[in-house]
């Protein structure tokens, strides 16, 4: 039986990912920090070369499986392992927070790709990467808080999913190459 083309990307995405992050955990060269920023910069960069392919408005069913894997990767260094099912809730909580402007910016990818394909690529990027490095931010911030048993404050993530987009939008600019190599892997 043939993969569709959703199943297809989501594969070779989360494939790569996992040779690129598996037990970053547990490495001794970085710190905490730096894996954290580590994983939140790499799962940005594949979701921006993820949404730069062809397949209008499936993007969300793309994304979302990676950036859930994202929030498992973020928790297993924060030594609260959440399971796929687990970070997916999470992400979907966070993404009640955070709310229409990130389902905007998903119509808003789908339009891209069908009314106007040729800016799809200068604009996605930056919007993917953007959104999301701010979840990753965003989630982040969610797990240290629920591992110090502090209570999670939506204008807090409200405020580090802004400030998390600004800064972003800065990296944006440089990754675009980056995103560009690996939208070919895909």
């Amino acid at each position: 039986m043939s993969e569709n083309p959703i199943e297809k990307v989501l594969r070779k995405a989360k494939d790569k990912l996992q040779a690129e992050i598996t037990d970053i955990e547990n490495r001794t060269d970085l710190t905490d920090d730096q894996k954290r920023t580590r994983i939140i910069n790499i799962f940005s960069v594949t979701c921006a070369a993820v949404a730069v392919q062809p397949i209008p408005f499936a993007d969300i069913f793309v994304l979302t499986p990676i950036q859930a894997y994202m929030g498992v990767r973020l928790s297993a260094i924060r030594g609260m392992p959440l399971s796929e099912a687990e970070a997916t809730d999470l992400l979907k909580e966070i993404s009640g927070v955070v709310g229409l402007g990130m389902l905007a910016q998903q119509v808003a990818l789908g339009l891209y790709k069908v009314g106007l394909p040729f800016i799809a690529g200068v604009t996605t990027i930056p919007l993917v990467y953007g959104l999301t490095y701010g979840m990753g931010r965003v989630m982040d911030y969610y797990l240290e808080q629920k591992a110090r048993g502090q209570v999670i404050n939506q204008t807090d993530l409200k405020k580090i999913w802004e400030t998390s987009r600004a800064e972003a939008k800065k990296n944006a600019k440089n990754i675009k190459d980056e995103v560009n190599q690996r939208k070919g892997e895909f």
